[in-house]
């Protein structure tokens, strides 16, 4: 249980710290208090766990023609939603959900990538090994 359970918290707490700087870099995302920014980020998680796949799944046509930047849309979608139904997260606009997204994603990406790696970034290419 306690194996399951530490990931989920760890990556809660990634999209937290996320979430939190994205609303300092964009004027646009407003967290009324800490409660909202961590319901907020749990129910990004959820939404992003269920329904971004079915998302994806339905609008493949789009995101093919789109070569896969239609995703970007679906991620700003999630953050609208979840600003839609968390009391205290406020978004501006479609824009700002959009430039948010992407900055969540690589935030989220790299946190999780320094937390994978142990903190150490060693990438092996060719005869040697670069730090």
């Amino acid at each position: 249980m306690l194996s399951s359970l530490l990931p989920f918290l760890v990556h809660w707490g990634v999209l937290t710290l996320s979430l939190w700087t994205a609303s300092y870099v964009f004027h646009g995302i407003v967290f009324e208090d800490k409660s909202s920014l961590f319901i907020s980020a749990l129910l990004l998680g959820f939404a992003n766990a269920i329904l971004r796949p079915v998302l994806i799944l339905l609008t493949f046509p789009a995101t093919i023609v789109t070569f896969g930047f239609f995703i970007l849309v679906i991620n700003a979608l999630m953050i609208l939603l979840v600003s839609s139904l968390v009391r205290g997260f406020k978004v501006s606009g479609f824009w700002t959900a959009f430039f948010a997204s992407i900055f969540v994603s690589v935030c989220s990406f790299a946190t999780d990538y320094l937390l994978a790696s142990g903190g150490s970034v060693q990438q092996s290419i060719g005869p040697g090994t670069w730090m």
